[in-house]
């Protein structure tokens, strides 16, 4: 019925809509090279129907990074006095006359005013269109792509124009640069979906104590730490960072865990529970922030259990309980497998978290999701029938999330929107972690070329998304080698896995789309000059890595910005005993010590510590300095380990004790 009635409404808009006036059109966004693994298909029937979203730039976003800074960091008399959400809102919510003009500009193209829909903070125009319709606003041409791997199909363009006097106004046009699916169709033909495995951060192989010999120097360790250096337990990690037994736990200040196209198993859980975290209650399971449709949990042997989320459950309850986690789970289990396949994506996630990310009507919110992908109601057999949860959810006070992909897998505009919320997170004063990756300075096999690397001689260095973000804290991965003990220093990840994973390595490096922050100009400066790199570089945002002579970008925002241990953790999967590694274990460790800090800041009346790279870089004596190994990729060795920051392991690993004494200090 629904359907119906907007193809009806969309006939009588293509026959009654007004003549549009002659109106200069200028490029707004064009795609420099195709994502390896999309393959251009079809151009999209003139009468498929597209929901079209217009994201309107947002106001006072040049002040944005000023007044994160007054409220983190450690010098700054405002520091700790964060914004409620409505005072976030109100001061970057676009102009009443710039969604005018915009509004204004569809009408006279014949798009009537009772088709449009906007967020109640304006910051989404929504409506849906014909193609040839969209097509003629935007002057482009829309074409499908499918997937080489899970045949989904989207549908995007190579480039699009806009009004040259309302080009100001608009941030980014979906459908567009980035692939979107088409969600309607006049026809009812189904299309298959497949369901792919997700492609965590870490990796397992075997587990066998056997051959395994105790280092001669941890013989005078006590025998919970003598094999520690072969297995990574929750007792070797808190001996490693000194972190005390967890006895507190504040209402309110559960950890945030955010999981896609990957599950938990509770029989999983038990078992690490009671092999390596006997302190844990049996059947101690994450508080559910189920986001459209999502499961809890599958059993042991579904083929949705790969690793990602027991582990991250693992690590963080063995740490803070008796403090809770809370699982943000997001989308149907059409959407999210397949998804985690392609591109990594968190807009369903803000979406959840703040509604006025959303454009749903909800929580005084209205009009469809502005992503696009996934689309809720999902209409196909086994998806979500509800509508796109919007502000449904309070964010925890600290969130980790082990996913990421290549910056160039997906558009600047997009990017950017999407790491303006991120800093509007932090304004409220919450702390967002992410993993930094573990292909060095490359990223996964095929995400760029075959060997994960940039530019037509695949040697160009890859930067991660989102730890390209200012706005968030990049943790990237350690270890500790085989003849030491937790006593020893530790060193860059870096391990050879076999097949794809060769050269398994912490990522890091330097954005190409995001300038360096005011925060770590300093630290990256000392690096610079005390690293006497040879690589040949450009210093350049957006390069065209087509025609440069350089392998990194030297101003780009550089990441990780601290590092914590990521190689062989024990955990179970579908049953049986495995070593994890990757900077997928080392994000929840980090934020898990985050959470124990702001218990102790929370314990005397103060509140938690938001976004905490300002301080970090401030004070990076609190942070064990690593300063062995390299992060290699592209056919080099990558960034060294050196004293100070690096692009490997950022400022260090945690060092609980001087952490709190710092924290506790501050206001």
């Amino acid at each position: 019925m629904l359907v119906r009635q907007v193809c009806v409404a969309l006939a009588i808009a293509a026959v009654t809509g007004a003549i549009p006036a002659p109106t200069k059109h200028v490029l707004h966004e064009k795609r420099d090279k195709h994502a390896y693994d999309w393959i251009k298909g079809a151009r999209v029937e003139s009468d498929a129907v597209l929901p079209v979203r217009i994201g309107l730039t947002q106001n006072n976003l040049e002040k944005g990074d000023e007044l994160l800074m007054d409220v983190s960091s450690p010098s700054s008399a405002r520091y700790g006095q964060y914004w409620s959400a409505e005072e976030v809102h109100d001061m970057f919510a676009p102009s009443a006359e710039a969604v005018d003009e915009v509004r204004q500009w569809l009408h006279a193209a014949g798009i009537d005013a009772a088709r449009i829909v906007h967020t109640d903070n304006k910051g989404w125009l929504a409506f849906d269109a014909y193609a040839h319709e969209a097509e003629k606003l935007f002057k482009t041409t829309f074409y499908e792509h499918e997937h080489v791997s899970t045949g989904s199909m989207k549908i995007g363009c190579d480039s699009y124009h806009v009004p040259e006097h309302i080009q100001g106004h608009v941030d980014y046009v979906t459908p567009g640069v980035k692939l979107s699916p088409v969600v309607k169709k006049r026809s009812h033909t189904k299309r298959a979906s497949n369901l792919a495995h997700s492609k965590p951060n870490a990796k397992a192989v075997s587990a066998s104590d056997s051959h395994f010999q105790v280092p001669a120097k941890a013989l005078s360790l006590s025998k919970d730490l003598q094999l520690c250096s072969y297995n990574m337990t929750p007792t070797c990690i808190k001996a490693l960072y000194d972190i005390p037994d967890a006895t507190k736990a504040r209402k309110g200040n559960s950890l945030g865990l955010y999981e896609q196209g990957d599950y938990f198993a509770k029989s999983d859980i038990d078992l690490f529970y009671k092999e390596y975290a006997p302190w844990v209650p049996q059947g101690t399971y994450p508080i559910p922030a189920m986001i459209d449709g999502a499961n809890f949990s599958v059993p042991a042997d579904s083929s949705l259990n790969t690793g990602e989320s027991d582990i991250d459950i693992d690590m963080a309850f063995a740490l803070i309980h008796p403090q809770t986690v809370t699982l943000y789970q997001v989308d149907d289990q059409l959407y999210e497998p397949a998804e985690v396949a392609t591109t990594n994506l968190f807009n369903t996630f803000l979406d959840a978290l703040d509604g006025s990310y959303c454009t749903y009507e909800a929580y005084g919110e209205k009009g469809d999701d502005p992503s696009i992908d996934p689309v809720y109601p999902d209409t196909r057999p086994g998806g979500y029938k509800g509508k796109l949860m919007c502000g449904v959810y309070k964010p925890t006070n600290v969130i980790s999330a082990s996913y990421g992909q290549a910056e160039a897998d997906l558009p600047v505009a997009y990017t950017k929107r999407q790491c303006n919320e991120f800093l509007k997170l932090g304004l409220q004063g919450h702390s967002i972690l992410f993993a930094s990756g573990d292909y060095g300075v490359a990223s996964f096999a095929g995400d760029g070329d075959a060997n994960g690397c940039l530019g037509p001689d695949s040697k160009i260095f890859n930067p991660q998304y989102p730890s390209n973000c200012p706005y968030v804290t990049s943790v990237g991965g350690t270890m500790i080698y085989a003849d030491q003990t937790v006593e020893d220093p530790e060193s860059v990840m870096h391990v050879n896995l076999g097949g794809t994973a060769t050269n398994f390595s912490t990522a890091g490096g330097f954005s190409n789309y995001f300038p360096q922050p005011s925060y770590q100009k300093e630290a990256v400066k000392k690096y610079f000059e005390k690293a006497k790199l040879t690589y040949p570089y450009y210093s350049e945002l957006g390069v065209d890595v087509n025609t440069t002579k350089g392998l990194y970008n030297r101003i780009g925002r550089a990441y990780p910005d601290v590092a914590a241990n990521g190689a062989q953790f024990r955990a179970y999967m579908n049953g049986y005993d495995y070593h994890f590694y990757g900077s997928s274990l080392a994000s929840p460790l980090f934020a898990s010590v985050l959470n124990l800090i702001n218990e102790e800041r929370l314990a005397v009346g103060k509140g938690p510590v938001g976004f905490v790279n300002p301080v970090l870089y401030a004070h990076p004596e609190v942070l064990n300095d690593i300063t062995n190994g390299t992060n290699a990729g592209c056919d080099t060795n990558g960034f060294a380990a050196i004293e100070g920051w690096d692009p490997a392991t950022g400022l260090g690993t945690p060092n609980f004790p001087r952490l709190k004494k710092l924290y506790m200090k501050l206001p």
